[in-house]
């Protein structure tokens, strides 16, 4: 009696990160909620880089992922990005940046604090999804 070989296995599903994601445009925030959570990802949404901040520094080890728009009142992603570099407790989650426009100054900026990804948009949900699958 001969034996089959093994059936492959499925590969496993990306692990599911904590994401924080920073938009002041509320359907892009609401296309990122649903198309995150599908996907097994836990996501809290926010207006603006000041309530990111605010949530970051007072757990900075409560999320894995930080996306943030570039472009938005009161505190835009720069301002954020700077700030979370000099928190007491540092922030380790890889930074995530969507912009549908950065002058050379502001992407070099962005490099120099040793942001993981910069995208411009529009970004679509596969694209974000094999980025986040790659973290």
């Amino acid at each position: 009696m001969s034996m089959s070989p093994p059936l492959p296995v499925a590969s496993a599903s990306p692990a599911s990160l904590r994401i924080i994601y920073a938009d002041d445009v509320r359907e892009l925030r609401h296309v990122a909620q649903l198309s995150l959570t599908r996907d097994g990802h836990q996501i809290d949404c926010v207006t603006d880089g000041d309530e990111a901040l605010d949530k970051i520094s007072a757990a900075p080890v409560a999320y894995d992922v930080l996306i943030t728009d570039h472009h938005m009142p009161r505190m835009d992603g720069l301002t954020l990005v700077t700030q979370l570099r000099t928190l007491p407790v540092t922030f380790h989650g890889k930074i995530i940046v969507f912009s549908s426009s950065l002058s050379p100054e502001v992407d070099a900026a962005y490099r120099k604090l040793n942001v993981d990804h910069l995208l411009k948009k529009p970004v679509f949900p596969s694209v974000l999804r094999e980025l986040l699958a790659k973290l």
